[in-house]
C-alpha cells in the first residue's frame, strides 16, 4: 500500500513540474481597431440626415410656374441621391399666395413660387415688377441677365433678406399677362368703363384706372364664374391660366397688351435655407437654375400654343403695332410717379439702366 501512494505522489509531482515548465502564452493581440468608412468624396450627402422639404406652389397644373416646380423637385432630388425630397403641392392646395407666404414666413412652408404682384405687402419692393410694360421692349436672355445675374438683382436680394425671405432665382420667357375681354380693343379709347378683374394689388389696379377702365379685384377661384355672369367683362392673366381655366369660354377676344412680363419667383424662407447643409444649399440653387432655363425655353413655344388653344377654341386674338405700346406708357406715366414714391427711385432706376444695358 505504501509503495502504491509513493507511486501516485511521484506523478502527482510529476505533472505539477511539467505543468509549470511550459512556457507562459501571450494574450493574443487585439484586433486592429477600424474606423467606419469615411464617407465617399463622391458623394457629400451620404453622411446626412435626409430631409423633406414643403413646396407650395399657386400655378395651375401645367402652367409654366408649375412645370417650374415639378422640374426643380425632379432635380434636387437626384442631385442629392434621394437625400433631400420635396413634398410638392401646386394649384394652391396649401392656400392663395398671400396665404403661402404667410404660412412660409412662420416656418411652417419651406418653399414657394408664385407671381411677384402677391409678395408686395411682404416685400414692397417687389413693386418694381409692377412698372406697366416695362418689360415690353426686351428679349427673354436680356430679361434674365438683369433679374437673375445683374447690380439690380443684389439690390433687391436685399429687400428679400430684410423680410426673413431668400429668392433663388426667377422664371420668365419674355410673355405676359394679357387681358381677355367681351369688348372689342382696339385703341385706348375703348379701355375706358370695361369692368375687368384684376389681382388685389394696388399697382394693378392704378394702371388699369389710368386707361380709363374700371378694374375690380376678385379671388381667382370665381373670376369664372364672374365672367360668364357678366359680373365682369374682362381679365387679365398669362395664356397658359387662360388656357387651363376654359377662359375662351365666356371670353371674346385676346387682348395682347403685354402690360405685365409673366413672372415667377422662387422663394424661401431665408432662417430655413440658412440652417441647410451648404451641400443641400447648391443642390438646390442649381436645381433652380437648371429648372429655370429648361422651362423659360419653352414658355414662348409654350406662350404662341396657348394663344393657338385661345384661338382654335373661337377667341379673336387683338395684335397691336409698337405705337401703341408707346401710348400705353405715357399713359402710365403716373403708375410710374407712385411706385418710386412708394420704393425709392434707386430701385426703379436701376431696373430700367440694367435693362437698357443688356438690350
Amino acid at each position: 500500500m505504501k509503495k502504491v501512494v509513493s507511486i501516485i505522489l511521484a506523478l502527482v509531482l510529476v505533472f505539477s513540474l511539467t505543468a509549470c515548465s511550459q512556457p507562459t502564452q501571450a494574450p493574443a493581440p487585439e484586433a486592429p481597431k477600424t474606423e467606419a468608412p469615411a464617407a465617399s468624396s463622391g458623394d457629400p450627402f451620404a453622411a446626412l440626415e435626409p430631409i423633406e422639404l414643403v413646396y407650395g406652389n399657386g400655378a395651375a397644373i401645367g402652367a409654366a410656374g408649375d412645370l417650374w416646380g415639378v422640374e426643380f423637385s425632379k432635380l434636387v432630388e437626384q442631385k442629392t441621391n434621394g437625400k433631400l425630397k420635396i413634398g410638392y403641392f401646386p394649384n394652391m392646395q396649401l392656400g392663395n399666395d398671400s396665404e403661402m407666404q404667410q404660412q412660409m414666413l412662420a416656418g411652417e412652408i419651406d418653399i414657394v413660387s408664385l407671381q411677384t404682384a402677391p409678395t408686395t405687402p411682404f416685400v414692397p419692393e417687389v413693386a418694381v415688377f409692377d412698372l406697366p410694360l416695362a418689360f415690353a421692349k426686351y428679349d427673354a436672355a436680356a430679361i434674365d441677365k438683369v433679374l437673375n445675374d445683374s447690380p439690380f438683382n443684389a439690390l433687391l436680394n436685399k429687400a428679400y433678406a430684410k423680410a426673413g425671405l431668400i429668392n433663388l432665382g426667377f422664371l420668365q420667357g419674355a410673355t405676359f399677362r394679357e387681358m381677355t375681354s367681351n369688348k372689342e380693343i382696339r385703341s385706348i379709347d375703348d379701355f375706358k368703363g370695361v369692368k375687368i378683374r384684376t389681382m388685389d394689388a394696388k399697382f394693378h389696379l392704378a394702371f388699369w384706372k389710368a386707361l380709363g377702365a374700371n378694374p375690380t379685384p376678385l379671388p381667382f377661384p370665381e373670376l369664372y364664374l364672374s365672367l360668364q355672369q357678366g359680373v365682369v367683362a374682362a381679365q387679365e392673366n398669362a395664356t397658359d391660366t387662360n388656357v387651363s381655366a376654359k377662359f375662351y369660354e365666356v371670353q371674346k377676344y385676346l387682348v395682347n397688351t403685354h402690360h405685365i412680363l409673366y413672372l415667377n419667383q422662387f422663394l424661401m424662407n431665408k432662417s430655413k435655407f440658412d440652417s441647410l447643409d451648404p451641400a443641400y444649399q447648391n443642390a438646390i440653387r442649381e436645381s433652380v437654375a437648371e429648372a429655370t432655363t429648361t422651362v423659360s425655353q419653352k414658355m414662348s413655344a409654350l406662350n404662341e400654343n396657348n394663344k393657338k388653344t385661345l384661338v382654335d377654341n373661337g377667341m379673336t386674338s387683338v395684335e397691336f403695332e409698337p405705337a401703341f405700346y408707346d401710348t400705353l406708357i405715357e399713359k402710365s406715366k403716373p403708375v410710374y410717379d407712385e411706385i418710386r414714391q412708394a420704393i425709392g427711385a434707386e430701385l426703379v432706376d436701376s431696373l430700367i439702366n440694367e435693362l437698357e444695358k443688356a438690350k
